[in-house]
Formats: structure tokens, C-alpha cells, sequence
């Protein structure tokens, strides 16, 4: 049994090795993702703005969304053909009957901070407290709106007895919670950090870094993942495998790119009008991005169990997680 498990996985490595040498079958792709000018996607802007993509043979269009789960309704609905976007919505698709796999990890910690209106942290000190409160996440049914159900779960509370309200990923969420108009907000940097220089927000769960992560998780938690369908992947082995090796090297540079390459690199409105704080949020998020491209076993059960915590769907269906992501394509990719 082990020896033809060995054999099995040389095959499929030597499999998507034979698809990087061909032409892409598709090479003109759209793109969906949910706000892009977040840390959380940076790696699709330095695969774009590299031209990672076009040397891999590749047109690629990019649809910018509201949030992560408009551009899941987008692949759904076959409007377009990948997506970055959270991996948690491989396994609530899995759970829906839907093939969804992802084919590379972009981040590895999720990135996500959930902060209080600062007038409000006198009587929003726990997370307890957000009960009946409005919270702002990218969109409703996002990795943003996931992350505070999970939170309020495990405090022993019900996620559906606050409000969710869609700001975006930009300017949008800045001045939702400036105006008044949410008292909490579940975002992503640069969005948190701009809050926080501007004395805006106080800061209940920060998932910017590894210790972060594991004192909410307990563990690992795999966060953007390039995701597409199944029947895709198996039709168009050769377009997967350069749009791997287009994020794979993105994460590589990203590897050794400091602050000041990374604010060089993105469109200037990216900055939110301040280059000096793009580049604080760009230090407090460097360590979200994947080392390896790999989802390991421990941060795909995290994902899972953090689901099961609010999500009655989740909590009864038997998920095969080793079908939510491939890891053939990414490993052919390091091999370039």
C-alpha cells in the first residue's frame, strides 16, 4: 500500500510537470475576486503588476467584487473561471454538493481583525458584548462575516442576534465606521491599520500574525487560496498549472520584497492617500503570506472546526477535506 501511494503521488507530480510545459488550453481567463486592493490579495496584484501572468501565457481579466462571496456566486454562476478567495468556501461548497478545489494557498494566516468603534469600547469590551450590535464585514457571507461568527460562536453566543453590514475593502469601510454607521467592523489591512493611526478603532481579535492566529484558532488557519471548479481543472490541466506558477511566483518575491518594493509595486490608490501607513500595514501583514503555497492537514481541520462553530450545515456534514485542495500543481510549480 505504501509503495503504490509513493507511486500515485510521483504520478500526479510528474502529471501537472507535463501540463507546465504545454500551451494553456484556455488562455484567455477571468478572474473573480472580493476586494482586491487588501493585503489579503496581494499576491494576485504582484502576479498582475509583475507580469507573472503574461509570462505564463496568460490573458487575464480581473473582476473586482464586493467581497469574497459575490465572486463565489460568480464561479458558480460561470461568469468567470478562477477565483482568489477564501478557502473556507471550498468546504461550504463541498457541503453544498459543489467540486470546488483550491490550487495554491496565498495566505496562511487569515489576516482578518475584528475592532470596536472607539466611543463604543466602553460598553463593547468582550465579544460578548457585540450582541445587537452592527458589525461591518467586506460583504455578507465573506471570510470577514466568517471570522466574527466564529468569534461570537466560541464566546458562547449567537452570530445571528448582531447585524452584518457590507462596506467593502477600501475607503468605503473607513468611512462607514468614521460616520458612525457600524459600531464594530470585521476588515482587513490596509483598511485596519488606517483606522488605527487615525485613532478610530480598539482592536477585540487581531489574526495578523501567528500568535494571533493560534490564540483564536488554536492553530493554523489557511486564509486566500486560488479556487476553482473541479470539472475546470480536469479539462484544462495545463491553464491551472501557469496560473500556479503565475501565484508562485508572487509568493516568492513577495518572500524577500520589502515594504517600500511592495508600495512601489501596487497602484497608488491602494495607499488610502497615505504611502507611510500602506507600508506599516504592509509590516503588519507580511507574515499572513504562504511560505510553501501548501495547505498542511492541521490548517484545513482549523478551517473546518471554525465552520462547524456557527454553521449548522457544517456541524452535521462529513467533509472530505482532502478534497478541497489539490497540491499537484504547486509542487510542479517549485520544481521550475
Amino acid at each position: 500500500m505504501f509503495m503504490k501511494t509513493i507511486a500515485a503521488a510521483a504520478l500526479a507530480v510528474l502529471a501537472a510537470t507535463g501540463a507546465q510545459a504545454q500551451a494553456p488550453e484556455k488562455p484567455d481567463l477571468v478572474l473573480g475576486v472580493g476586494g482586491k486592493p487588501l493585503l489579503y490579495y496581494l499576491p494576485l496584484t504582484i502576479a498582475e503588476r509583475k507580469g507573472y501572468f503574461k509570462e505564463e501565457g496568460l490573458n487575464v481579466t480581473i473582476n473586482d467584487f464586493g467581497g469574497g462571496a459575490k465572486s463565489l456566486q460568480a464561479l458558480i454562476g460561470g461568469s468567470v473561471d478562477v477565483v482568489a478567495g477564501a478557502y473556507e468556501h471550498t468546504i461550504r461548497m463541498q457541503a453544498k454538493n459543489q467540486d470546488i478545489r483550491a490550487v495554491i494557498e496565498l495566505g496562511r494566516f487569515p489576516g482578518i481583525v475584528l475592532g470596536v468603534k472607539k466611543d463604543k469600547a466602553g460598553e463593547i469590551k468582550t465579544i460578548a458584548d457585540l450582541k445587537g450590535k452592527k458589525i461591518g464585514v467586506t460583504a455578507p457571507g465573506s471570510s470577514t462575516n466568517f471570522f466574527v461568527n466564529y468569534l461570537i460562536a466560541k464566546a458562547g453566543g449567537n452570530p445571528k442576534d448582531a447585524a452584518y453590514i457590507g462596506v467593502g475593502g477600501g475607503m468605503s469601510a473607513v468611512a462607514a465606521m468614521e460616520k458612525g454607521e457600524i459600531d464594530a467592523i470585521s476588515n482587513l489591512d490596509p483598511v485596519i491599520s488606517k483606522l488605527e493611526t487615525d485613532g478610530e478603532i480598539t482592536i477585540l481579535a487581531d489574526s495578523r500574525t501567528e500568535q494571533g492566529t493560534r490564540e483564536i484558532f488554536g492553530g493554523s488557519n489557511p486564509a486566500a487560496v486560488v479556487y476553482i471548479k473541479g470539472d475546470f481543472i480536469e479539462k484544462n490541466p495545463a491553464t491551472v498549472q501557469h496560473v500556479v506558477n503565475a501565484f508562485y511566483k508572487a509568493l516568492k518575491w513577495l518572500a524577500t520584497a520589502s515594504p517600500d518594493d511592495i508600495a512601489a509595486t501596487v497602484p497608488q490608490e491602494y495607499w488610502l492617500g497615505n504611502k507611510d501607513l500602506y507600508m506599516r500595514a504592509v509590516k503588519a501583514s507580511k507574515d499572513t503570506y504562504s511560505v510553501t503555497g501548501i495547505i498542511p492537514p492541521e490548517g484545513m481541520k482549523s478551517a473546518n472546526d471554525m465552520l462547524k462553530q456557527f454553521d449548522p450545515e457544517l456541524a452535521s456534514a462529513n467533509i472530505d477535506l482532502a478534497k478541497t485542495f489539490t497540491d499537484k500543481f504547486v509542487k510542479a510549480a517549485a520544481t521550475q
